[in-house]
């Protein structure tokens, strides 16, 4: 499958959940791409094990929290977390995660990786949603240095 595919799959989903929003949004990517999804026209939810609510929305300890069935998870977590996070997407029956990764080491590691593989969880392993849906000057340039880089897979 070519990262295209991957890319319009996931975004073709209608119910996502963004893992790793931040108690302390400024700055941080997990709220950015919370809020472009929800602007964008999706059903998302936060995730957060420490915080009920963030920026005055409702948010969950995991994804088996959240009042109905996931369709896939973008994940801005400390890359620590990643693998519990695909723990948690297998055990929800979520078949598609967007790991975020721009030009460090990205949000997951080795053993997340892994993990989606073993329970069979389609894997974006580089990019940011931000680049796709009504991409910002900034994104676009980010898009394009990425593409040519040969970093979006």
């Amino acid at each position: 499958m070519t990262y295209r595919e991957k890319i319009d799959g996931f975004l073709s989903q209608k119910i996502i959940a963004v893992a790793g929003v931040s108690r302390n949004p400024q700055g941080h990517i997990g709220n950015f791409i919370y809020r472009k999804f929800k602007t964008s026209g999706y059903k998302v939810y936060q995730l957060n094990p420490a915080a009920s609510e963030i920026e005055g929305e409702k948010c969950y300890p995991t994804i088996m929290s959240i009042p109905e069935k996931v369709d896939a998870v973008f994940v801005a977590t400390n890359a620590k977390d990643s693998a519990d996070v695909v723990r948690q997407c297998s055990e929800a029956g979520v078949k598609k995660i967007w790991f975020h990764k721009a030009f460090g080491p990205g949000n997951y590691t080795e053993e997340a990786v892994r993990l989606c593989k073993d329970y069979n969880i389609e894997a974006i392993l580089s990019g940011c949603p931000a680049m796709f849906l009504n991409a910002d000057f900034g994104h676009k340039c980010f898009k394009f240095f990425l593409k040519v880089s040969g970093k979006l897979r």
